[in-house]
Order: C-alpha cells, then structure tokens, then sequence
C-alpha cells in the first residue's frame, strides 16, 4: 500500500476535523453570526454537538490519526467546513484565499496550526486569487479537478496550476453554472463526490458536459443523485476508505444505489452541522493522508 495526500477515495490516515464546540463556541454566537454568513437558519447548539459525536465517530472507523483545529476568535462559525481553507499534496499545505469575505481569516488560522504541527506547506493563494477546498477534487493521484465558481475564480485557479503543473499534477478547470448567485454554497463537491477511483457520485443537472464525459472517459461509473435529494445534501459524500461513504441521513435513494454499487454507507444526522450551513461531510473535513 501507499500512502498520499492526492486521493478523495483511499482509507483516511490522518484527518484534520473542527468540532462545533470550537467553530459553533455557543447558541449566543450562532444567534450573532448565522444570518450573515447565509446558513437555511440557527444551528441549535446542543443538537449540533450530539449530531457531531455520532458524525466523529463515523470518521474515527478506521482509526485514523485525528488533529483538531482549535478555536479561533479570528474566524466564524463557518470555520466547522475546515476543508475549504486549505489543499493537501504531497509536496505541502497550499494555502487558500477564500472567495466569501466572511470567511477571510481562515486561512491563516489554518497556517498557524500547519506551522505549529510542523505540517509542511507548498504555498499560498493570494488575493485577488481565490480557492476555497471545496472546489477541489482528486480525480486521481496525478489530476486535480477545481471548479471556476463564485468562490474559486481564474486567478485563483492560474496560481494553483502554477504551483501544481511543475510537480507533474494536471489542472483540470470545471466552469460552473451561476445557479443560485454568489451568496449561496456552490461548490464543485456540491455536484461531485468520488468514492472509488472508477465511481463517483455525482448530481448531472448542474454538470458540464465536458466535464460528465472526461469523467466517463477516465473510466468511472456516475451515481446519479435523484432531484429530490440535491438539496438535503445527497452528492455530497465522504469516502473514509473505497465504498466507504458517510452521508447525511434523509437521502435513501443515494444510499441505495450506493449499496447497489456495493459501498458500505454510514448515515449520520446532520441537520445542524451539514444543512443549515451547507456543508456536507466532506466539507467537515480536511483529511490529509490517505492509503491507496
């Protein structure tokens, strides 16, 4: 087996999490900050700290080496999705910028733990450049995927093929429909979540077809997420290993057709952690070392 930071689908080693207690803090701060930063509605605290523990223990399956994010009075609430501040590659830490302003402290809260663990990094975005994780995807060991979105822009996405075209990585640009407008989470893990190196699974309505047809082309089986599980979170799927997969609960039809594809699938709650404020299960982690 080998280990690396360049895979969605190998069996997490190690995995950077931020738990509410740390992002949340309190429901007075969920009070303060979830209409700004766009959430459906107020995150209930008490039920968020429970529906984390059940989702923490999903992620711990494999006996992964777990780090946490501390709390930071720098950044928000939003800083529970910790994927989106930073990309790992084996070469290091990149560095994002991200492209909603109330998160803009992220990233350097990120650094400061990076640098205190002794994480190496690769570099920075930096700003009028945007990234944010969410955007990114290993379409395999060699080829990154990211999405030009409201959050991820061209200059962005120029300096990360800069600094990943030298190692030998193929950028491979997603441009992304404008859908609900810049204030809404629309990432391309929104539309995009492999959890095989041949099988992803994936919402084809807000797809580019260029890009549903490379994905055929490179060899993989697509999981169509049904309509009526786009919103409730369906596409957005985290492998802890191959057809390992945890979901939001309430999305049957994915998880059928799932187990049909022969994954195993674990369901957590998450109408606290993952709905209200957008962000699914692979954006409530920054996993770092994977075994393929």
């Amino acid at each position: 087996m080998k280990s690396t930071c360049q895979s969605e689908v190998g069996k997490i080693k190690s995995v950077f999490i931020k738990r509410p207690w740390e992002a949340f803090i309190s429901d007075k701060m969920l009070a303060t900050e979830w209409e700004a930063l766009n959430f459906l509605s107020k995150p209930d605290f008490e039920k968020a700290v429970n529906e984390y523990k059940a989702f923490e223990n999903l992620v711990r399956k494999n006996d992964p080496v777990i780090q946490f994010f501390p709390e930071d009075n720098t950044v928000s609430i939003d800083s529970i999705y910790c994927r989106d501040a930073s990309l790992a590659t084996d070469a290091g830490m990149i560095i994002c910028t991200m492209g909603k302003p109330g998160r803009a402290n992220e990233p350097e809260a990120v650094r400061k733990v990076y640098e205190k663990q002794h994480v190496k990094i690769l570099g920075s975005i930096q700003s009028p450049g945007t990234v944010e994780g969410g955007d990114v995807a290993w379409l395999n060991e060699k080829t990154l995927a990211v999405g030009h979105t409201y959050r991820t822009n061209e200059e962005g996405i120029r300096q990360l093929k800069a600094m990943l075209t030298p190692l030998g990585i193929q950028v491979v640009t997603v441009q992304l429909p404008h859908y609900k407008g810049p204030s809404d989470v629309f990432h391309l893990m929104s539309i995009l979540s492999p959890v095989d190196h041949d099988l992803a699974v994936v919402y084809s309505p807000l797809m580019p077809i260029a890009f549903r047809t490379e994905l055929l082309v490179r060899g993989y089986s697509l999981i169509e997420v049904p309509d009526e599980e786009f919103d409730s979170m369906g596409c957005n799927v985290l492998a802890i290993a191959p057809r390992q997969c945890v979901i939001v609960a309430g999305n049957p039809k994915t998880k059928k057709m799932l187990e049909h594809a022969g994954c195993t699938v674990f369901e957590y709650q998450g109408s606290e952690i993952s709905v209200k404020g957008g962000g699914g299960p692979t954006c409530l982690t920054r996993p770092m070392l994977r075994e393929i």
